[in-house]
C-alpha cells in the first residue's frame, strides 16, 4: 500500500520539490545523451510567441478586460473585485 500525503496528493504531487528536481535533471541529461533533446532557435521561439499571442487576441472579451485592468490599480482591482462578491 501507498502512503498518501495529508493533503491527499499521491505520485509526483506528493513528492518533494527536491526529489522532483532530481528527476527533472536525470531527464534531461538521458534526452541530451541520446540526441533528442531539442534546443530553439531564437526565430523558432520568436515563431510561437506570435502564435500564442495571436490565439489570445482572438478573444475580443478577454482582450477588453486586460485593457479595462490595465487602467486601475492593483489595490482599486482588488476593491472592485471584493465589491462584486458582497
Amino acid at each position: 500500500m501507498v502512503a498518501k500525503d495529508p493533503l491527499g496528493k499521491t505520485g509526483f504531487a506528493a513528492m518533494a520539490p527536491e526529489k522532483l528536481k532530481e528527476i527533472a535533471r536525470l531527464g534531461g541529461q538521458a534526452a541530451q545523451r541520446l540526441g533528442k533533446a531539442h534546443k530553439f532557435t531564437p526565430e523558432e521561439l520568436s515563431k510561437g510567441g506570435k502564435k500564442g499571442s495571436r490565439t489570445v487576441s482572438r478573444d475580443r472579451a478577454h482582450m477588453a478586460t486586460i485593457g479595462h485592468r490595465g487602467a486601475v490599480s492593483p489595490r482599486r482591482q482588488r476593491a472592485k473585485a471584493q465589491n462584486q462578491n458582497n
